[in-house]
């Protein structure tokens, strides 16, 4: 099981978000190439950037994204996604040297659009975010909810060719409450590579989550708040 610690990106600052709402945003470092390093450091293989600014339509961190990946060359992996809607958008990210570009709410939006993506790039550098709160996949910064269940959408992006997904329960995001890894088994009975992403708060529920068969834990608030100690996530995955 891979790691990947978090960098929210906002207005430049690394942030976290609780249950992804804008009004309940924590900074943690006014430096998101900095902390990039620190986890890098610490030997991180991957890191999960966010650009909040895209998510929400007001601006874009690529270019922030892109010395980031620079930095990383040859240590580690760096997905990154938040507001990549387009092929044009997704074709940016690629192209600032990200390894895999997650699409969120224009694949649950568009499925097409996924097809169309694995087409020009290939399945492997990309990933869909599906992000659930009570069972149904919200969209658009998670401020709408789709009316579509978590399953359901995940068959079409499936069908559509995609080969890994990225799972956020919004209920636990931010809220140190534990993983849903029973959601991520559901997906993962797809037949397809499950990141699972919120409510994280202790090594067990990293040992738990490797235990599980995902293919990756995002961390974030935990390593912020020292809840859960990198070094040890990464031998115990």
């Amino acid at each position: 099981m891979d790691i990947l610690p978090a960098i929210d990106i906002r207005r430049g600052r690394v942030v976290r978000l609780s249950q992804g709402q804008a009004a309940r945003e924590t900074v943690y470092a006014d430096d998101p190439l900095a902390q990039a390093e620190q986890f890098l450091d610490a030997g991180a293989r991957w890191l999960h950037v966010v650009d909040l600014d895209r998510a929400f339509g007001d601006g874009s961190n690529v270019a922030v994204v892109g010395r980031i990946a620079r930095a990383a060359e040859g240590r580690a992996f760096v997905q990154y996604g938040g507001g990549l809607r387009t092929l044009e958008a997704i074709a940016e990210a690629l192209d600032a040297g990200v390894t895999r570009a997650v699409i969120g709410t224009a694949a649950v939006i568009d499925p097409s659009l996924v097809s169309r993506a694995v087409a020009a790039h290939g399945a492997i550098w990309l990933a869909v975010g599906l992000d659930a709160r009570d069972g149904q996949v919200a969209v658009r910064a998670w401020t709408e909810s789709s009316g579509l269940t978590l399953v359901e959408v995940a068959q079409r992006v499936v069908d559509a060719g995609a080969r890994t997904l990225v799972y956020t329960d919004i209920a636990r995001d931010g809220m140190l409450s534990g993983p849903d890894l029973a959601g991520c088994a559901a997906l993962a009975g797809l037949g397809v590579g499950v990141i699972a992403s919120g409510g994280f708060a202790s090594l067990a529920d990293v040992q738990r989550a490797a235990g599980s068969g995902v293919a990756g834990a995002i961390l974030g608030r935990s390593l912020y708040e020292r809840t859960i100690d990198l070094t040890e996530a990464l031998a115990h995955a």
